[in-house]
């Protein structure tokens, strides 16, 4: 018997779940932090809120990449059926732990949250390994990174510690995605764009500008999660977002501003040096920049808008239905861009910081929400036969 649709590829049901969860978790947060509810006190609502968005959320949406664009790279069948619909069980027991942490308690909250990112690591290792796609590994080497960065922040609450240095990690590792993942897709899609209409100039081909860039991105990465602070971490920051910008700029990413299918590939990938940017002066200069504003940059930024721009793009692709944005999408794109920057900004506005976080918590909510009611349709619909 066939898998029910909603299962038969990946992007389907993770996309969706991962929408459903980020438009719902955000309204919490922004109860708990308004003092109207109290969320997981066994671990704290900041920290549930940032683990929720880093493990819940974006850990979903890589799930949904991954066994999407895992076919492609080996070329074997894809992860469906009862294998995925087990992925999804163990996601939405992880998203339920957490809520429920002081019923279970810290241990089992753990093992059972820490079981979804195991798992994927073990289907997406095996699939690679059979398919020998060694060009895979470092796709695969982030998730372990991602992984084992849940683990340390399980521990740290576990041993009564501090989670930063562990979310740090974690925000860290999705940079590092980004970085990687997204600096293939932006200029990829551009060229595809530009060359079917004929454009003259197209982004350039990955060359050393691309490897400095994304060395520096890793090196800078990796001295924040180290030392937030410090000449060595502003110095290595300041760099990171130099070359990145340069490597956005080599992509014309401002000849798509006529598709927003393609322009918020590049409004999100700027975040990126964007966040390091900022990162460089509230390493030097906390009391002018709070480590939040970059936090931010590249949680509510990055994060944000290029995992919403690949969900849109990908189920539009694997439904068979025309890649442009039709004016919803591009509401849903307002939308988080509206979300990024308030929350960027919110902390250096005085005593506009807490109805820009509220906005920011809104757009966000309307963004997800979108979402599942353009896309959710979509992913629950046959794919489009192509017309004859």
């Amino acid at each position: 018997m066939p898998a029910p649709l909603l299962f038969q590829y990946a992007f389907r049901i993770c996309f969706l779940a991962a929408a459903v969860w980020a438009a719902a978790a955000m309204p919490l947060w922004l109860a708990a932090y308004s003092g109207w509810i109290v969320v997981s006190p066994a671990y704290g609502a900041m920290n549930w809120h940032a683990h929720e968005m880093v493990f819940g959320y974006a850990a979903m949406v890589i799930c949904g990449f991954l066994f999407t664009a895992i076919p492609n790279w080996t070329g074997r069948p894809p992860v469906r059926g009862w294998a995925l619909a087990i992925l999804v069980l163990l996601w939405a027991i992880g998203r339920g732990a957490m809520l429920l942490a002081d019923t279970f308690g810290i241990a089992a909250t753990a093992i059972a949250d820490l079981s979804f990112l195991a798992a994927v690591l073990a289907v997406a290792a095996r699939e690679i390994v059979v398919a020998r796609s060694w060009r895979s590994l470092p796709v695969l080497a982030l998730v372990g990174w991602l992984t084992l960065a849940n683990v340390w922040f399980h521990a740290s609450a576990f041993m009564g510690g501090a989670a930063d240095m562990a979310m740090r990690t974690a925000l860290g590792a999705l940079i590092a995605l980004i970085i990687l993942i997204g600096g293939r897709l932006a200029p990829n899609f551009t060229r595809n764009w530009l060359a079917k209409r004929n454009a003259t100039s197209l982004p350039a081909e990955f060359g050393r500008w691309d490897a400095a860039a994304i060395a520096a991105g890793v090196a800078g990465v990796a001295a924040w999660v180290a030392a937030p602070q410090g000449g060595v971490t502003a110095a290595l920051a300041a760099l990171a977002a130099a070359l990145l910008a340069r490597r956005l700029a080599r992509w014309r990413g401002w000849a798509t501003w006529s598709e927003p299918l393609l322009l918020v590939l590049h409004l999100g990938y700027g975040f990126v040096p964007l966040g390091f940017a900022l990162l460089a002066i509230s390493a030097l200069r906390p009391d002018a920049v709070p480590g939040g504003v970059a936090i931010h940059a590249w949680a509510a930024g990055a994060v944000g808008t290029m995992t919403l721009a690949v969900m849109t793009r990908a189920t539009l692709g694997h439904t068979g239905r025309a890649l442009t944005a039709t004016g919803a999408t591009t509401a849903i794109y307002a939308a988080i861009l509206t979300a990024a920057v308030s929350r960027v900004v919110a902390p250096l506005a005085g005593d506009l910081f807490l109805p820009l976080v509220l906005l920011s918590g809104a757009c966000w909510t309307l963004a997800f929400l979108g979402f599942v009611a353009i896309y959710g349709p979509f992913a629950v619909a046959p794919r489009l036969k192509p017309a004859s």
